[in-house]
């Protein structure tokens, strides 16, 4: 019997999905909905593809949403986050799996019994991060266990970066390869992990100033944040007694401190609206969070503050990013971080030509009949254009494998869960493998 499978998401991380969801349907007589808020970005996802069809999608409109997600047999959600339980309560209802690569939320959770009854399967985090750095890490982890090693600590870091061949005059070694809200918020709330056996929680505040060293081999030297809450994946992984237990997002040398400087000065808060926003310049802005003073540039203040060369690293991004000029916003109204991400995106969103990078980089410390080892590994992929991004390969295709598998039946699990059992990693790292996303390993001693 043919299979309907609704993608709802067009946005910039579904390119590959929905292309290799395409190029599968022939040998597994399926048919594809893209949807969206923009019937024609679905339908420009779509490339002319005749085995399916674009529709617009709304969440709020509850009838169209439930006729759309009635008709088809597997829902994937590349939505919003905080839209994902209101299309996993309708799928719900109307007795559909659902899959997604966000965090699980503790509203998607409440969703387990229910869906644990209907035999649905709600499959959550499979993505890049999370998603294939859970598969990898475990993979590897488990085949220590397996030859009677003990793990005694894992790290993991994965970016979302550029490619060095591409625009090589940025300062920040970054653009926006996926949300850029979500990028301009990543790490608020308090970051907690494990470390040496002490229980470590960093405040927003302190984040991008508690920074890891990381070197991967053939790409040189990152940095790297803590992410969310490391401690709740210890029982997950199985990795009860562990010492250190850390997740992290990996950025290039530098990021950090110009970053944390952005957070400190104000401008990624997000609870209020600035005044005049529409007159606003981005000299302005970067001003409506300093001192006044009659003869001082924003540039002398924003040095003196923290304690900056004028000619430092950090001033050469601000400068770059054109945070001093005086062209305007172009904004009618905004929060701080709204306007901060409209300015960045002026020089970080993808031109045409350029190529995304992403790193991932584990470590695992492991003790094997008395001896103390470590293993380090790491996994790159770069993106073609502006697309057909890395980004998009490496959160996509974890979703349309799964998708592949469990209408091959070759799922059983059911209910709230992530891919962190083998039926889920061994199979689609094994695939990813096939398409040129894989974990180099080295054995350190």
């Amino acid at each position: 019997m043919k299979k309907h499978i609704l993608v709802l998401g067009a946005g910039r991380s579904s390119s590959a999905l929905i292309s290799y969801l395409f190029n599968q349907t022939k040998e597994n007589d399926w048919t594809i909905t893209v949807g969206d808020i923009s019937k024609p970005m679905a339908a420009e996802r779509m490339a002319g593809q005749v085995s399916g069809c674009a529709i617009e999608f709304n969440i709020e409109d509850q009838e169209s949403s439930r006729r759309a997600i009635a008709s088809a047999d597997v829902v994937i959600s590349l939505m919003p986050a905080h839209l994902h339980v209101k299309a996993a309560r309708i799928c719900l209802t109307e007795k559909k799996h659902f899959l997604t690569a966000s965090y699980v939320s503790d509203e998607m959770k409440s969703l387990d019994t229910e869906a644990t009854s209907k035999s649905l399967l709600f499959l959550n985090e499979c993505g890049l991060d999370p998603g294939i750095d859970h598969m990898s890490g475990l993979q590897v982890m488990d085949r220590i266990k397996s030859t009677g090693g003990k793990i005694t600590s894992f790290e993991s870091f994965t970016g979302g970066l550029i490619a060095p061949e591409t625009d090589p005059e940025n300062p920040w070694r970054y653009k926006f390869t996926w949300n850029p809200r979500n990028v301009v918020m990543a790490g608020q709330g308090t970051a907690k992990f494990l470390e040496h056996g002490q229980y470590k929680f960093i405040p927003y505040q302190q984040l991008f100033l508690r920074t890891n060293e990381i070197s991967v081999p053939g790409y040189g030297e990152f940095e790297g944040y803590g992410n969310r809450d490391s401690l709740k994946y210890m029982e997950t992984y199985g990795l009860r007694g562990i010492e250190t237990m850390l997740r992290g997002t990996l950025r290039n040398k530098g990021f950090c401190s110009a970053w944390n400087i952005l957070v400190q000065m104000g401008c990624c808060e997000d609870t209020y609206q600035m005044e005049q926003v529409g007159i606003m310049t981005h000299r302005d802005f970067f001003n409506s969070f300093l001192r006044f003073h009659p003869t001082e540039s924003i540039e002398e203040k924003i040095a003196s503050v923290f304690k900056l060369s004028l000619q430092g690293e950090e001033m050469k991004k601000f400068r770059w990013s054109g945070f001093f000029t005086d062209e305007l916003v172009g904004l009618a109204s905004g929060t701080p971080a709204q306007i901060l991400e409209h300015i960045l995106h002026k020089k970080w969103k993808l031109k045409s030509a350029d190529k995304d990078l992403i790193v991932m980089w584990h470590r695992f410390l492991y003790s094997h009949n008395g001896i103390q080892k470590e293993v380090q590994a790491y996994l790159t992929a770069t993106g073609e254009n502006e697309t057909t991004t890395a980004m998009a390969k490496t959160v996509g295709l974890p979703l349309g494998i799964a998708t592949k598998l469990l209408l091959q039946e070759k799922i059983k699990s059911r209910g709230v869960v992530i891919p962190v059992a083998k039926e889920f990693y061994d199979p689609i790292l094994k695939e990813l493998k096939s398409l040129g996303i894989s974990l180099v390993e080295r054995e350190i001693c």
